[in-house]
């Protein structure tokens, strides 16, 4: 049975109380670095921080529903090559997933990471949490976990969480080593912390906070949660299927593309040194711009951009995790996370893959199955 604790709150203040665990960890002396979300001294977002010196830990707020970027590229960066300490990263659940994917793809490494997970409530696009936030980040981040956790929802004045969040059917972290959980917890009172993983035992003992149980309330807090978001996630895929059968809609879906490849450089699982579509493979003649608008009368400018998300879609749609990044990066609101998820479902369905679940699952695609797809292949003879 895993084994649980719990982060006293005091005076209500789960962001206070989360920094001064993550401080304990740090001054206990078996982590050597903590990536912590945290807010900027220079400006009030947030961003990762890799932080070494406990008393610098004062705007860390991982509940904050800020998401600007998927932090698992930046643990592969730390990971690729040794370290030579122990670091623990606080990370969103699909987050984690998108590591999980990345290591299986050697392009990082668990050996000496941590991973800290959180129960996801969701997150603002960018341009909405700035709005959101205002000049008061702690208490905005209390305000929005306490309406979240009461039932009150997410939605501020006109705008809500991504929706990302809103189809997003893994709000908790359980292939994390700690797993720091709100859902269905007394938070005005504590926060429960599970040990998932050996390592993440060794680190909790270490820690000496009080034993307790998962709260009974907890179960189905999460299952009305993941209830709620799958019923979001299934509308979705079911609209955007007929907003893109057939290669004409598709045209119309992309038409505001502008091939900025935003949605490439936010994607944690697009992981290509070098990507086909900033070679000269695409980089066209002069001449034949004008061939081919002398063909059709008239062709889009630039040109590619439905080529570029279907040869996107074919690349990594098994890898996909749907943190939505691709569309919180895109500037002219695409919705590509819509797209790249109903595709994803399908291709991970018929591969009967789960990213990001566990290191053990092998990607598709790596392995040779001898019976996989035996409608098409007729099976063994």
């Amino acid at each position: 049975m895993a084994k649980a604790a719990k982060i006293e709150v005091e005076d209500g203040n789960i962001v206070a109380s989360l920094q001064g665990f993550f401080k304990a960890l740090l001054e206990d002396g078996e982590i050597n670095a903590l990536l912590v979300p945290q807010h900027l001294p220079m400006k009030n977002t947030v961003m990762p921080t890799l932080v070494t010196d406990p008393e610098k830990l004062n705007g860390t707020d991982p509940l904050a529903p800020a998401f600007p970027l998927n932090a698992a590229k930046v643990v592969s960066k730390l990971t690729r090559k040794p370290v030579n300490g122990k670091v623990a990263v606080v990370l969103r659940p699909c987050e984690i997933r998108a590591f999980i994917e990345l290591v299986k793809l050697k392009q990082g490494s668990m050996e000496e990471v941590v991973l800290v997970g959180v129960d996801c409530l969701g997150a603002y696009s960018n341009i909405h949490y700035s709005r959101f936030v205002g000049e008061d980040s702690a208490d905005s981040t209390l305000s929005f976990c306490q309406n979240f956790l009461e039932g009150k929802g997410t939605a501020f004045e006109e705008f809500d969480v991504s929706s990302a969040c809103k189809a997003c059917e893994y709000p908790v972290p359980e292939n994390a080593d700690l797993l720091i959980g709100l859902l269905g917890v007394d938070i005005n009172d504590h926060l429960l912390v599970k040990a998932n993983t050996p390592k993440g035992t060794e680190l909790l003992d270490s820690l000496g906070l009080p034993a307790t149980g998962e709260p009974k309330e907890r179960k189905k807090a999460i299952d009305d949660l993941v209830a709620e978001r799958i019923k979001y996630r299934d509308q979705m895929f079911k609209e955007t299927s007929e907003a893109t059968s057939n290669l004409e809609k598709l045209n119309f879906y992309l038409a505001d593309c502008v091939n900025c490849y935003n949605c490439r450089v936010a994607c944690p699982v697009c992981y290509c040194r070098e990507c086909v579509f900033v070679t000269d493979v695409f980089d066209h003649e002069p001449s034949q711009y004008l061939r081919w608008a002398e063909q059709k009368g008239i062709i889009k400018m630039p040109t590619d951009t439905v080529f570029y998300h279907l040869t996107r879609l074919a690349h990594i749609s098994t890898a996909c995790i749907g943190c939505g990044q691709c569309s919180n990066a895109c500037p002219n609101n695409v919705p590509v996370m819509e797209l790249f998820r109903t595709i994803a479902s399908g291709t991970q369905k018929a591969f009967e893959y789960e990213p990001g679940r566990s290191l053990e699952d092998e990607p598709p695609l790596s392995v040779f199955r001898e019976e996989e797809f035996s409608e098409l292949t007729g099976g063994k003879d």
